[in-house]
């Protein structure tokens, strides 16, 4: 049988060699040409100073989510250390170790160097490449180990395991779960995700993703210096920039700010679920492997709107204008050029009207609902006030511009005043935060009596739509009244007919008050005109005697003509008559039989 060759993804190859005992020469040779042109991919747990990683091995996890190895991208010569997903068809790189600094062939090592630390060198020069750097190491090259975690951290262990450098103190492009971004206080080590240059160079790009610690802590996406897009501050649920970003069965994010660090996170609650955010020259975005391909969970900037300070300094954007521009200056205030803002340029902004008063003469706030809270970078915190108490705080302060309840959770806790320009507001459809914002006298006026139309056009609406349902149900119940007396004989059913004439049937019938009755139906072939009709019904209620039945009423409508009669039980006098005389003379047995 010949040899076979197994291509891996984390690998050039495995080799699957199945011998021919009567060739065995044959197979060596084929084994030592393969091993020239393709490297054999061993494996490893660790890295010491006795077993370094050559290009062609891999480092790989316990349970075998990642490895770390020598890679190229594609369209380049260029040989590099990464971690990527070992698991997956798609050799997805998260983590690359000398991205500025690229060796050129593959005689590359990654190994632990006299003074403990992880170095990565050619095979004939001692000069390190890339290094972990670490000063402070402490004991002898023989005690440090490098390891990879399953969550796809690389660590620089010495004695009693403890840790003294980790790849995720150190992202480039991908946000792993459970990796942390942002500030350690104590050590002043700032983590941020930073674009490749291409998808065929993972040097160094001009984009970043980073934690503002400046003010009130927030998320922005720069390019270069200049922010491109905010994801916000976080409200205790979510960024206020990212609305779709709430718990669900995957995902779930976190944000820590103490004394020792201010950073954010996102764990996993599927930890069969393989994810990835990365920065991708200008977008964030968040990844979901399923179905062999990666599939985009969430990404921004995603619209007009989310471009950062779009609208100009104190105004807010909204998508949801239809036709109208987007861009509206935010209550009290107008365009600061009104021709750039009809010609739909609102980089001017907004400023305050002339003779607007908002110090100590009667202003107050107007509510702006469901927005992205403005620029936290000039905004200041006090987790300790209500909103009601930072409401009295704002309005002490006259450079106070607006003010918001911090954090959504536990029905709003905390509190965020601006003082200054606020910058990169926008609205929502169902989600984000009320903010308040400061106006005179004249304004809040105007805005009380909008709100109070507003609250009678509801009012009066309510009335309206009560009006109209008692209407129907009033309509209902004539309806079922009159479809009540329509049944008053059971739509003359046989059941209740008890005889029959020579001008009509008689039916028994049962008014609303219980009252039995007898209605005739006089057949329309009778012959009988209205007039007749009319005289006949005269004449026999005139007649009224105690052997005769009494007629109630009567009814014409169209060809339909009916006499209302009192219902007799026992029927009428001639049949008893008849009876009691057939009886007593015993002649009526022919009859009866």
């Amino acid at each position: 049988m010949p040899l076979l060759l197994d291509f891996h993804d984390s690998c050039s190859l495995h080799w699957k060699n199945h011998m021919n005992p009567a060739k065995p020469f044959l197979n060596i040779v084929l084994l030592l040409l393969f091993s020239l042109v393709f490297p054999i991919c061993i494996s490893f747990k660790n890295i010491t100073q006795n077993q370094p990683l050559k290009d062609g091995q891999i480092l790989v996890s316990d349970q075998k989510t990642f490895a770390l190895g020598f890679f190229t991208p594609e369209n380049s010569n260029r040989r590099y250390v990464g971690i990527w997903y070992h698991q997956i068809t798609e050799k997805t790189i998260v983590w690359v170790a000398n991205r500025d600094n690229p060796l050129y062939d593959k005689s590359g090592v990654l190994s632990i160097n006299g003074q403990g630390n992880l170095v990565l060198h050619t095979q004939n020069q001692s000069i390190p490449i890339w290094s972990t750097n670490v000063s402070t190491l402490t004991s002898p090259t023989n005690n440090s180990m490098a390891m990879l975690l399953e969550v796809g951290n690389l660590v620089l262990l010495q004695q009693d395991n403890q840790k003294v450098w980790q790849s995720f103190d150190y992202p480039t492009d991908t946000m792993l779960p459970f990796m942390k971004l942002g500030l350690d206080l104590r050590t002043g080590l700032n983590r941020y995700l930073t674009s490749w240059k291409s998808k065929d160079d993972p040097g160094t790009g001009n984009y970043s993703y980073r934690v503002v610690t400046t003010g009130y802590p927030q998320l922005i996406l720069y390019m270069g210096q200049t922010p491109l897009w905010r994801a916000g501050s976080w409200t205790g649920l979510r960024w206020s920039g990212v609305p779709k970003m709430t718990p669900n069965y995957i995902f779930n994010g976190s944000y820590v700010s103490n004394q020792e660090e201010i950073t954010i996170s996102y764990g996993l609650i599927d930890h069969k679920v393989f994810s990835k955010m990365v920065d991708e020259s200008g977008t964030m975005q968040l990844s979901i492997w399923h179905e062999r391909r990666w599939n985009k969970y969430w990404f921004a900037p995603q619209e007009t709107c989310d471009k950062y300070l779009g609208c100009g300094p104190n105004s807010y954007c909204d998508p949801y204008s239809g036709d109208t521009f987007e861009c509206t200056c935010l209550p009290g205030l107008e365009p600061k050029s009104p021709r750039d803002w009809y010609l739909r340029d609102a980089s001017g902004g907004c400023v305050s009207k002339q003779g607007m008063s908002t110090c100590n003469n009667g202003e107050g706030f107007v509510k702006l609902a469901h927005v992205k809270v403005p620029d936290t970078s000039i905004a200041h915190a006090d987790m300790s006030l209500s909103l009601t108490e930072c409401e009295q705080q704002c309005l002490r302060n006259c450079s106070c511009m607006a003010y918001a309840s911090a954090n959504e959770s536990e029905g709003g806790i905390g509190c965020l005043t601006w003082h200054g320009n606020l910058v990169d507001t926008r609205t929502y459809s169902d989600t984000g935060q009320d903010l308040y914002i400061r106006v005179d006298a004249v304004v809040l006026a105007q805005y009380a009596q909008k709100n109070g139309l507003t609250r009678k056009k509801r009012m009066l609406t309510i009335l309206g739509v009560f009006v109209a349902v008692m209407f129907l149900l009033v309509v209902l119940v004539v309806y079922w009244l009159v479809r009540r007396k329509k049944k008053a004989t059971n739509n003359f059913s046989v059941a209740n007919k008890l005889g029959k004439g020579g001008f009509g049937s008689v039916y028994k019938g049962l008014l609303q008050n219980g009252m039995e009755i007898a209605i005739k139906r006089l057949s329309k072939c009778s012959g009988q005109g209205i007039e007749q009709f009319k005289n006949e019904v005269a004449l026999i209620a005139k007649l009224q005697h105690r052997n005769l039945v009494k007629i109630l009423g009567c009814c014409i409508h169209g060809e339909e003509k009916m006499l209302i009669y009192e219902y007799l039980p026992n029927k009428s006098l001639d049949s008893f008559i008849f009876v009691v005389i057939c009886h007593q003379s015993m002649q009526c047995k022919d009859y009866f039989q």
